[in-house]
């Protein structure tokens, strides 16, 4: 199996292995497409992103391997401004739940954990036009391969 695809899966195997104040089942999938309607439970999606691979020396391939960690949850209904902020900081407080789980275990499979991005720190598109909150934490992990 492709590198990336190990390292996806080692990600989604340890978010499943660790207890969160809001509880998920993190898929490892290509394309996070879900139905609206099925959004009104929380998604924790992994999705392997991208591969930078440089020459570690003679022998060696460094690469540098991005995973996005997707948290999303369709809002409650009737909006409420008052109710709606509560539940986004909840989700804004297991994102970081989620970054402070990757950036202490640091080790996925045979990956490094480098980086972490969050930016932005969540979709106000799907804010706006589908009441969803989404946020994605971007993983840089790093792997020697021969």
């Amino acid at each position: 199996m492709a590198t990336i695809i190990d390292i996806a899966d080692a990600v989604a195997q340890a978010l499943n292995g660790h207890s969160f104040s809001r509880p998920f089942t993190a898929r490892r999938c290509y394309v996070p497409t879900f139905d609206l309607k099925d959004m009104k439970t929380l998604h924790v999606t992994v999705v392997p992103r991208g591969v930078e691979m440089t020459t570690a020396n003679r022998s060696m391939i460094q690469n540098a391997v991005q995973v996005d960690v997707a948290i999303q949850q369709k809002l409650p209904v009737p909006a409420d401004p008052a109710s709606d902020s509560f539940f986004i900081d909840a989700l804004m407080g297991l994102v970081e739940e989620v970054a402070d789980f990757v950036r202490t275990t640091s080790r996925f499979g045979d990956a490094a954990w480098v980086k972490m991005e969050n930016t932005p720190i969540y979709s106000a598109e799907h804010l706006e036009q589908l009441r969803q909150f989404t946020s994605v934490l971007t993983l840089t992990l790093l792997v020697m391969r021969a």
